[in-house]
């Protein structure tokens, strides 16, 4: 199984939108990369994100593709500065859960997961990315699966 963590696609300015929703490059990335993963057979159980605008826009992109087994919901914890670590110990790997989140927090979570140091820079996430990990069953450790970025280079 897995958890899969997604950037949301790029947004637009705060003077263009206070919410900050999704900007059209940002919505074209994530239908994009949501329709190679949909080709891969990637369908996670359930989709969470965080209360911002351009998360919530996103995660439902990525839900008219992958058709979750489960609910997409909004939950608390996961905003740009909230601690990892709270999170981190309500994951399973049988959850195939997605989060589709904000920096620096979904790079803190992979660092944490991955080297056991939020601080640790694991993975460079991009806007609209998804970065799937996985856990070592002999092991307390995660590792990165693999990755799918609109952007390579």
């Amino acid at each position: 199984m897995a958890l899969y963590l997604v950037q949301h696609g790029k947004s637009l300015p705060k003077d263009q939108d206070a919410e900050q929703g999704l900007s059209a490059e940002g919505r074209a990335d994530v239908e994009r990369i949501s329709l190679v993963a949909k080709g891969y057979g990637v369908r996670p159980s359930a989709i969470r994100h965080s209360g911002k605008e351009r998360a919530r826009e996103s995660a439902e992109i990525i839900a008219e593709s992958l058709l979750p087994d489960g609910p997409v919901e909004q939950i608390s914890g996961i905003d740009p500065l909230d601690d990892v670590t709270i999170i981190a110990k309500q994951l399973k790997t049988d959850d195939n859960l997605m989060i589709v989140g904000h920096l620096p927090f979904l790079e803190k979570l992979t660092g944490l997961l991955v080297a056991g140091l939020p601080e640790r820079l694991v993975f460079k996430f991009q806007n609209g990315g998804i970065v799937c990990l996985d856990k070592n069953p002999e092991s307390q450790w995660w590792f990165v699966k693999w990755a799918l970025m609109p952007k390579v280079g």
